[in-house]
């Protein structure tokens, strides 16, 4: 049987759940949803933002950063 929990780690009570949670690696499966950040109208994955992040920087230093 399988039990789905829906924990606030914005809390305390929440942070330390999870920290005795991960504990278990053998038992239990964290799954974290992926973090979008707001930019105007559209939503953008971590993904999103992290591939802009390496494209800025690698104009910037003049090589492809993702390779270092």
């Amino acid at each position: 049987m399988t039990v789905i929990a829906r924990i606030n780690v914005e809390t305390p009570a929440g942070r330390k759940i999870v920290q005795e949670l991960e504990k278990h690696r053998k038992l239990v499966k964290i799954e974290y949803p992926e973090i979008a950040v707001l930019k105007g109208e559209k939503t953008y994955t971590e993904e999103e933002v992290f591939n802009e992040c390496y494209d800025i920087l690698s104009e910037y230093y003049g090589v492809d950063v993702r390779k270092l």
